[in-house]
């Protein structure tokens, strides 16, 4: 027998039938946008997680988790009168072509550097349309997970000639933050009571870093994500091997679990 795919149609009908208050789920009924944002921003991250370890079924699960998010947004606009999920589809349509004239029109772009040029050209445009258009800056969603918002903003001022043109000056100044996060780190010991700028001196450094990153290419959070994968990976191949010697490491002394940890370093060498 031909499997039956489920349509987009259905997947808004079950909404539909959630949010309803004749029988509908009661958890479902009493969320608002508000309430739904943080679900939608766990549901994208997981999409990303998947990804990252190149999990299709997993990744398949996620993108249906988030897809029913963008649905669950749309109903609640509906009920309250202000668009509904074929409004969606129609104004993502819409603002991809609108962004693609290479593809659906008769631009030309020599290379992928001058269509990103024109792409935000076209967002600045439209920015200016809503009456928008005040800084370089806006547009920027203070709701990015902040290393990403940083690339986003330095993107931004780059693009108007606010950028460092080699990467040795960045690395400078990450040399000059790090200097000066040491300077208070100093002032820290010597009593002086000044925490909110060690907080500010290490926002400095970490937005530099972030602006590394964008000089050499690198995503931050991916390779934060990476890393913190590396470290969880490891650090539970310690606990294992901690468990095999009948040792827990909270009874271990720093020197042996750092023996461990070289041990588990050399294991993936080999």
């Amino acid at each position: 027998m031909t499997e039956i795919k489920k349509s987009i149609s259905e997947l808004i009908a079950i909404m539909q039938r959630l949010r309803s208050p004749d029988g509908g789920c009661p958890w479902d009924i009493e969320q608002d946008f508000s309430t739904i944002a943080p679900y939608t921003i766990e549901e994208a991250y997981e999409v990303a997680e998947a990804i990252e370890a190149n999990d299709m079924p997993h990744l398949k699960d996620e993108l249906g988790d988030l897809l029913f998010q963008v649905v669950f947004h749309a109903r609640i606009a509906q009920e309250k009168g202000h668009f509904n999920f074929d409004d969606v589809v129609e104004s993502i349509c819409d603002k991809m072509t609108r962004r693609h004239p290479h593809v659906f029109g008769g631009a030309a772009y020599r290379d992928s550097e001058e269509q990103t040029r024109a792409w935000e050209a076209q967002k600045a445009r439209e920015r200016k349309q809503k009456n928008q258009q005040a800084s370089a800056l806006d547009g920027v969603t203070s709701g990015l997970p902040a290393l990403t918002r940083a690339i986003k903003l330095q993107n931004r001022a780059a693009r108007v000639g606010f950028d460092w043109p080699d990467t040795s000056q960045v690395l400078d100044k990450l040399n000059e933050e790090m200097a000066e996060l040491s300077h208070e780190l100093t002032q820290a010991k010597k009593g002086d009571d000044n925490q909110n700028r060690i907080t500010e001196e290490f926002g400095d450094m970490m937005f530099v870093y972030a602006n590394l990153a964008r000089h050499l290419n690198i995503d931050p959070e991916s390779a934060l994500r990476s890393a913190n994968y590396k470290f969880e990976k490891r650090f539970r191949q310690v606990e294992h091997l901690a468990g095999q010697q009948d040792e827990t490491l909270e009874n271990m002394t720093l020197d042996k679990m750092d023996q461990l940890w070289n041990r588990v370093k050399a294991q993936e060498k080999e």
